[in-house]
């Protein structure tokens, strides 16, 4: 049975940019429809790859007539590995669109508009900017077509990025924008090095392989970390290919592996084994240091990361006399930062080895006005916690993706601080939690902080002041 032929739409007009960075056209009917890599103000013909209730979704297939705020993407893997996707669109208009993302999300799904809204505070670096990547190594990796119709015989080993939508695919890669040197030349050299020694790369469908992924860390203090997780491999073949890693690399400052045979190659439940070197990396933050293991979570983008602790630090505008909690405190970083300004800090997260590495850092700190819980927020966080600690004058809350839990958001309104810091990676849900907090307070002041530059992910801190 033939296949039936894909809808071409021609000359799609492009209006703005809306879900995960896609730009959005409408038919003529008025169907909106979503397409990745093309830019507002640009009239394209599109191929329809996916037809959903409500819009459709399709690829380019030509552009008749460019955007003035196109550039050419500096990355030869552009629409290829899915990382950076508005490498395309100069980077003040990313900010516009970033910005426009969030004041659309508190209006339209928090009912709410900031009394003072900030400007967006842009990231000063917006290629190299992330201090940890992680590469997968493939016996299988996914093969262009021009590759295919050179005729030639092509290796199909890999090292890179999976494909998206394609979980046993990656792209090779050969330069990459994300991370600076010498992270190109560490994955250049672990691939090059992995096939002169024959070591069996990872096939994720197979379940076999020695090579399986790659972790590359650097901090601002200049240490780096490498991670290599083997498969199945025997204790010459990693003493041999470690071996190569750490004489080509001496700056290495800590060389780790980990034999991981899961189904999934997370790190957060295998042993980290030290081959060179610490177990960790320090990055430093104004006067502060924090040790950085392979499992700890650190803002990726580092020198961005002080400038979003900044707004957070000025919107708590603290005098010295406040108890704080600090919810979602990860590794203690926000506690820390504001600390020499309170009176005491009490920070909460639900990772135990997360919390160890707080204390630890607080100590090398020789921060005492601090204290850490471990537990699931939604348990922790109630009124014998609050019988404890005190409570507190101003809330700093910092969750995951999905935002906070409802009963986190009810604990809060029970609380009742003077103030709260909301700082988000999701506007979204930002704004769906503000929504139920509104009940008891305003949103004072917001100010997006782009720690993503080429991409559609963005930061957003609010205030929010208890009505009187």
């Amino acid at each position: 049975m033939s296949r039936k032929p894909q809808r071409v739409l021609e000359d799609l007009k492009i209006h703005t940019l809306g879900a995960k960075g896609k730009a959005i056209g409408k038919t003529e009917e008025g169907r909106v429809v979503f397409i990745p890599y093309v830019a507002p103000g640009e009239i394209v013909d599109a191929r329809v790859v996916k037809k959903r209730k409500n819009y459709l979704e399709a690829e380019a297939i030509s552009i008749t007539s460019e955007s003035e705020y196109r550039v050419e993407p500096k990355c030869e893997h552009f629409t290829r590995c899915g990382g950076c996707k508005w490498q395309h669109l100069q980077y003040d208009q990313q900010l516009i669109y970033k910005q426009n993302e969030v004041l659309e999300n508190l209006k339209r799904i928090g009912e709410i508009t900031p009394e003072q809204i900030e400007p967006i505070l842009a990231s000063e670096t917006i290629y190299h900017y992330r201090n940890k990547m992680e590469f997968s190594f493939s016996d299988s990796r996914w093969i262009e077509k021009e590759e295919i119709e050179s005729g030639e015989i092509f290796d199909r080993r890999g090292l890179g990025f999976h494909k998206p939508g394609m979980w046993d695919k990656i792209i090779d890669l050969n330069h990459c924008y994300l991370q600076g040197e010498p992270s190109d030349r560490i994955r250049n050299f672990c691939k090059e090095e992995g096939i002169r020694q024959e070591l069996e790369f990872f096939n994720p469908r197979n379940r076999t392989g020695a090579l399986r992924t790659l972790m590359i860390r650097n901090t601002l203090a200049g240490d780096l970390m490498v991670l290599i997780q083997f498969y199945e491999a025997s204790n010459e073949q990693i003493e041999n290919y470690l071996s190569a890693i750490a004489s080509e690399f001496p700056e290495i400052t800590s060389l780790l592996y980990v034999i991981n045979q899961k189904g999934n190659d997370t790190l957060y439940d295998q042993d980290i084994i030290v081959f060179k070197g610490n177990d960790h990396i320090e990055e430093t933050m104004e006067s502060l240091r924090f040790k950085v293991d392979a499992k700890s979570f650190y803002q990726t983008n580092s020198a961005q990361a002080l400038r979003l602790y900044e707004v957070a630090r000025d919107f708590a505008d603290l005098s010295g006399d406040e108890l704080v909690y600090d919810l979602y405190t990860g590794t203690g970083t926000i506690a820390q930062f504001i600390a020499q300004r309170a009176k005491y800090v009490v920070g909460v997260e639900a990772i135990p080895e997360a919390i160890e590495k707080a204390k630890e850092n607080a100590v090398i700190n020789n921060i005492s006005n601090v204290a850490f819980e471990v537990g699931d927020m939604k348990n922790v966080f109630n009124d014998v916690f609050v019988e404890r600690h005190g409570k507190a004058d101003i809330v700093i809350t910092d969750p995951p993706r999905d935002g906070m839990h409802g009963d986190v958001v009810a604990q809060l309104l029970k609380l009742a601080p003077k103030k709260i810091v909301y700082v988000s990676c999701n506007s979204a849900t930002q704004a769906r939690d503000l929504k139920l907090l509104s009940e008891q307070y305003r949103v004072v002041r917001s100010r997006a902080v782009d720690l993503f530059p080429q991409t559609h992910h963005i930061e957003n801190v609010v205030l929010l002041i208890k009505n009187e």
